[in-house]
């Protein structure tokens, strides 16, 4: 690959996971920090391993992920959560269906390792990945790392900046009539520090409120 792909990472505390996560970045792929209100020293452990950071003071995935879309140089981007629970060998895989033009949009579908992901998040993750199939996408996991064009995903406009971002993102780029390649990819736990949406029933619930709400909101004001 002759140029670099920026890999946009949400972080919000996540100190403890970040210099393995960074560590496996295959060749080619530039780390992008987005710190999003963390109290640990993320930024500091990010900028001492070499990463690039950016401060996102508004709080949520969707703030985190769009600020590090608008800062990506490159015109490919990836993105990819910042815990360790996804293995990072899979982008250049994601990046090669997008590269080679089989796909507008290359997602991971999540096949869990052992007591990685809690019932209650698969279930909602069940329910809302049904509910958008009925509709015609044909996806089976709400897109947990990703890779596209950085133009083409701005160009969206996706609006949500909490736990709906990801949804509300797979919701229109169907309606946009986008290619979407889902590619299965291991999940593990999390190398440390605490999970903002699996780790709690609270958590859990207000990510799939907030999912349900994208839903509804975009097909019925298609």
């Amino acid at each position: 690959m002759s140029d670099s792909i920026d890999v946009i990472l949400p972080c919000l505390n996540e100190a403890e996971a970040l210099p393995a996560v960074l560590g496996a970045l295959p060749e080619g792929y530039r780390a992008l920090v987005v710190d999003n209100g963390s109290t640990d020293a993320t930024a500091e452990v990010a900028k001492q391993l070499g990463a690039s950071v950016v401060t996102e003071p508004h709080r949520g995935y969707g703030a985190a992920v769009q600020a590090g879309v608008w800062h990506a140089s490159s015109e490919v981007v990836a993105v990819l959560d910042a815990d360790g629970s996804i293995p990072a060998a899979i982008l250049p895989v994601l990046a090669g269906e997008v590269l080679a033009g089989r796909a507008d949009l290359a997602v991971g579908r999540r096949r869990p390792v052992a007591g990685s992901q809690p019932w209650h998040t698969r279930w909602g993750n069940a329910v809302l990945t049904w509910w958008v199939r009925r509709r015609g996408l044909p996806v089976h996991d709400i897109a947990p790392v990703r890779v596209t064009n950085r133009k083409a995903l701005l160009a969206l406009g996706v609006t949500d900046r909490a736990f709906g971002y990801p949804l509300e993102l797979l919701v229109r780029a169907a309606a946009a009539g986008w290619t979407v390649a889902e590619v299965d990819v291991a999940y593990r736990q999390r190398l440390g520090g605490e999970s903002k949406v699996s780790g709690s029933w609270r958590g859990t619930l207000r990510a799939t409120r907030g999912m349900a709400g994208v839903v509804v909101r975009t097909w019925t004001h298609r």
